[in-house]
């Protein structure tokens, strides 16, 4: 049923203006993948690309092994989910999700079997008689996905399916997105700028930027293991601490010196030769920097004076002025601190970057 995808040197242009440049991509079958970026980045151009409705580009485009470059959209075996449902409001559920079945003459009682068995994984069949206007956001999504499911596509494109979704359902339908791609075992292209349901629906994520593949690897090694400072800031919320620091090199490792601090570096924070007094960007995450208890061993500064406090429930987002900048911390629970007091700082350095303040590339 399912295809992978396969994307060779895909390069577009508008007039002088290039969207995408080169662009290589492979999806194994039954892979999840997340096309991620913010506006204007060529995410959605490059899924217009894969279904065919956007032609005249450089490059080759494979769907299950077999070269799609000049082909229709409905000759390319996929099926697309766009951000508006696009349900026809006269009809049934059921006839909503038949309707391409029925356009293609299939025979009856196909179009029945094939409505239930998607009506079942979609869990809809309560619903298959009622109008959309009865349902749920979240409910005609689903039916909007059906339709495409009862095609039994090689590949399936989503262009931003739950941005018109208010935040409760679209985590109900990152779930049932998540529970829909394991049971049919489908290979997915997926649009978003939205980097939690990137995080938790991607098993491989492209970061585009500018038209060019940032980074592209699960969503784990994006995290963890930022090729640049760009996709370092783009995934996590809140967003990474970026430090202007001087490096000094050691026995041990670096040296960092931050205002007149000097924060010790394992040498795993490079992945390169640093050189002695470099100049460099010290990225490190909110959560690998927390309150100092008393007595606390490690590398501990301060004391600091508290910006803000955000108590937010499981967790509390916090702002220290840490040497004339500003540092965003995360700590697990409820805590309510006072603005203006002052606090240690314990860091977690062995889960730093080090990037070239000029290129963004890691160092």
């Amino acid at each position: 049923m399912s295809g992978g995808l396969q994307l060779k040197n895909v390069s577009k242009s508008f007039g002088a203006l290039t969207v995408l440049n080169d662009i290589n991509i492979t999806v194994e079958t039954g892979e999840f993948l997340v096309l991620l970026g913010e506006s204007g980045c060529g995410k959605s151009t490059l899924l217009r690309l894969i279904s065919g409705l956007e032609e005249d580009h450089e490059g080759a485009i494979e769907i299950g092994g077999r070269d799609v470059t000049h082909l229709d959209p409905k000759n390319r075996d996929l099926a697309m989910v766009f951000q508006s449902y696009a349900l026809y409001p006269h009809m049934s559920v059921f006839d909503n999700i038949a309707f391409g079945m029925r356009i293609r003459k299939s025979a009856r009682a196909d179009i029945k079997t094939e409505v239930e068995r998607v009506a079942q994984v979609l869990k809809l069949e309560d619903y298959l008689q009622r109008k959309p206007a009865q349902l749920s956001g979240g409910q005609r999504q689903r039916v909007a996905i059906g339709r495409a499911m009862v095609r039994n596509p090689q590949l399936f494109l989503f262009d931003e399916p739950l941005s018109n979704l208010d935040a409760k359902l679209r985590t109900e339908m990152r779930t049932e997105l998540k529970r829909i791609h394991k049971t049919l075992n489908a290979t997915i292209a997926y649009v978003t700028h939205d980097q939690v349901e990137a995080m938790t629906l991607a098993d491989k994520i492209v970061l585009l930027n500018k038209g060019r593949i940032e980074q592209l690897g699960t969503p784990e090694e994006l995290y963890l293991h930022p090729d640049t400072l760009f996709a370092a800031q783009f995934i996590g919320s809140p967003e990474i601490n970026a430090l202007d620091v001087t490096i000094a090199t050691n026995a041990e490792g670096f040296v960092a010196h931050f205002g007149d601090m000097e924060l010790p570096l394992p040498a795993s924070v490079a992945r390169g030769k640093v050189q002695d007094g470099q100049r460099a960007t010290l990225a490190i995450r909110p959560e690998n920097l927390s309150l100092a208890a008393e007595g606390a061993t490690g590398t501990v500064t301060g004391p600091h004076s508290l910006e803000f406090c955000e108590p937010i429930g499981s967790e509390t987002s916090m702002v220290i002025d840490i040497a004339g900048t500003h540092v965003r911390m995360r700590e697990p629970g409820l805590l309510k601190l006072a603005t203006g007091s002052n606090h240690n700082v314990i860091w977690d350095l062995a889960a730093a970057h080090l990037f070239d303040p000029d290129s963004g590339r890691h160092l």
